[in-house]
């Protein structure tokens, strides 16, 4: 699947810097690839923090990654960080 800016949404934001929310059922190797979100270049600044919510085989995985690189036509994110937990009931 590619990148659909629909499924991008901005939740909060402050001194020229973004948190957004961006769901897919790509696996997170595929969206911090460089130039995924380069369709929405114009919408990002250096820094900006993605909460991504990708797929794994089906199943969710949340990750945290940001934009490191940014110009008027391309963006470039950090691999990513895992956001791991256990549910023990």
């Amino acid at each position: 699947m590619a990148y659909d800016k629909d499924s991008l949404t901005r939740l909060a934001g402050g001194s020229g810097h973004s948190l957004w929310h961006y769901t897919t059922t790509d696996t997170i190797a595929t969206v911090n690839t460089a130039g995924y979100f380069s369709d929405s270049a114009g919408m990002f600044n250096t820094n900006d923090v993605i909460v991504a919510v990708t797929s794994t085989g089906g199943t969710p995985v949340v990750s945290l990654t940001y934009a490191n690189s940014v110009t008027a036509s391309a963006v470039d994110v950090v691999d990513g960080l895992t956001v791991t937990a256990t549910d023990s009931d």
